[in-house]
């Protein structure tokens, strides 16, 4: 049996830098769920991305917004994955953008899809970019098994380009646990708490020992 699937990553861009700059916080984390909605501009529909506060970050191309409209024209569900954040000096005054995992799937097969999308939601934490580009073979190992993900991966863009920056590209350990403890983990988000006082008192106590103060 076939399955209509298509997945890809596509690019964002943060509508001015003060949206973008919200993004280094923990409100968007690395493979959070991110909504879709569509708004006309200059007679176009242009998709707009929300974190899972419904807040608005940063709208696709006019290529990747009608490549997901298309989408959703066939029924077909549509789920965007935050992969990574980066900056760039150029176009002038500077820009934050970054990428989504894009999943576009028939409602019949979610219960594997949304398995399947778990996974690579995992993977995008620890750093890897699963290339979810599939072949209808590839395609049929997520419905064959409940453990299935590609192992073919794709790059980050150059680091090393100048005016160049990636923000985040996976999770921290201090971010996992603010979301274990959204997710109603007490004991994760304490320990994410003291971690972070830990850390600003070494780095002031290491401040105070530099300028002679103790």
């Amino acid at each position: 049996m076939a399955h209509a699937y298509e997945g890809f990553y596509a690019r964002f861009d943060a509508p001015d830098k003060k949206t973008g700059a919200l993004m280094n916080g923990a409100d968007d984390l690395v493979g959070d769920r991110y909504a879709i909605s569509f708004k006309v501009e200059d007679g176009r529909s242009v998709a707009w991305v929300a974190n899972k506060f419904g807040a608005e970050r940063g709208f696709f191309s006019a290529q990747d917004s009608r490549r997901i409209q298309l989408a959703q024209g066939r029924g077909q569900q549509v789920v965007a994955l935050l992969s990574f954040v980066a900056y760039s000096d150029e176009p002038d005054p500077g820009v934050y953008w970054g990428e989504m995992a894009v999943f576009c799937f028939d409602p019949v097969d979610s219960a594997a899809m949304e398995a399947f999308i778990a996974r690579v939601a995992d993977k995008l934490m620890d750093g890897v970019r699963p290339d979810i580009d599939l072949s209808s073979k590839a395609v049929d190992n997520i419905f064959a098994g409940d453990d299935w993900v590609p192992k073919k991966t794709v790059p980050l863009p150059d680091r090393k380009k100048r005016g160049f920056a990636i923000i985040k590209d996976h999770r921290t350990a201090s971010e996992r646990a603010i979301e274990q403890g959204r997710k109603g983990n007490k004991g994760c988000y304490a320990v994410s708490w003291v971690f972070i006082i830990v850390v600003v008192a070494a780095l002031v106590f290491g401040g105070l020992k530099v300028f002679g103060v103790l």
